[in-house]
């Protein structure tokens, strides 16, 4: 699995690990300063060796080019935070078919609905499912059953009723 960071900060780290190694550090001491595995260090000395520098450049993310740009990213980021009312909805619950509509509306761009978990994540937001509760809810009236009710019913171990 490809470690997170950029190209441009993987590079860095690569490139930091190997000046360390020429620094006379271990394998292990350099593995736990730049925060990867021995085995990774290993395999950026062998580069190296054969390639020179150039081997442990920065590669190209793999996968195809996310649709909207680090700005436009942002910007659905400050959309989402007015919340779903602002955006035209009756709730104020953001649902991924609502972001895709949104995403639509805003940049002209087509997202699946399943993708959008992957664009949450990626603004550092998390796909939740909200509890469902009847609006008629009394919280006062369900602390008190519980505090003088539930003791009254509740069965003990060796009340002898089963």
């Amino acid at each position: 699995m490809r470690p997170a960071g950029s190209p441009q900060e993987l590079e860095r780290r690569r490139k930091r690990a190997l000046q360390l190694l020429k620094e006379g550090y271990g394998v292990l001491e350099v593995a736990q300063m730049v925060g990867c595995d021995r085995r990774s260090i290993a395999r950026w000395q062998k580069a190296k060796r054969e390639g020179g520098l150039r081997a442990v450049r920065a590669k190209p993310a793999p996968g195809r080019p996310s649709k909207l740009g680090p700005d436009e990213r942002a910007e659905l980021e400050s959309i989402l935070l007015q919340g779903a009312q602002a955006c035209g909805f009756n709730t104020d619950l953001w649902t991924c078919p609502r972001i895709a509509e949104v995403v639509q509306q805003h940049f002209a761009v087509r997202y699946h609905v399943d993708h959008i978990p992957k664009l949450l994540h990626q603004l550092g937001w998390s796909v939740q499912t909200p509890t469902r509760r009847a609006i008629e809810r009394d919280e006062g009236e369900i602390r008190r059953w519980i505090k003088k009710e539930w003791p009254r019913i509740k069965k003990t171990p060796g009340s002898g009723t089963r």
